[in-house]
């Protein structure tokens, strides 16, 4: 007598007609979802998109406000080289010594 049945077990319940539809057509079963989640990965990565566009338009606006404001007509060029001219240009003499009052509670 051979140690395994050739008869398997329980084959009458095993193929119910879900499992032999999804035999006969893969697709179910794999293309499906494939395709599901490729239409919600481009619905869920346009709305990212949207918003930074929407983020980088909002922050060009912001620049437009500060030019329509002026705040850059007097703004003189700056040059390191006249920096440095004009720091050397200070002598150390030009400042005060002010004694200031102590905090209170402070001896």
């Amino acid at each position: 007598m051979p140690t395994f049945q050739s008869k398997p077990y329980r084959q009458s319940q095993a193929l119910n007609p879900l499992v032999s539809k999804v035999k006969k057509h893969p697709f179910i079963l794999f293309g499906l979802p494939f395709i599901g989640i490729i239409v919600g990965g481009s619905f869920a990565l346009s709305q990212i998109t949207q918003t930074r566009f929407d983020h980088r338009d909002m922050r060009h606006t912001k620049v437009a406000k500060e030019e329509a404001l002026g705040m850059d007509k007097n703004r003189r060029k700056l040059s390191l080289q006249e920096e440095y001219w004009r720091l050397q240009s200070k002598t150390e003499e030009e400042w005060e010594q002010v004694r200031i009052e102590r905090p209170p509670g402070v001896e």
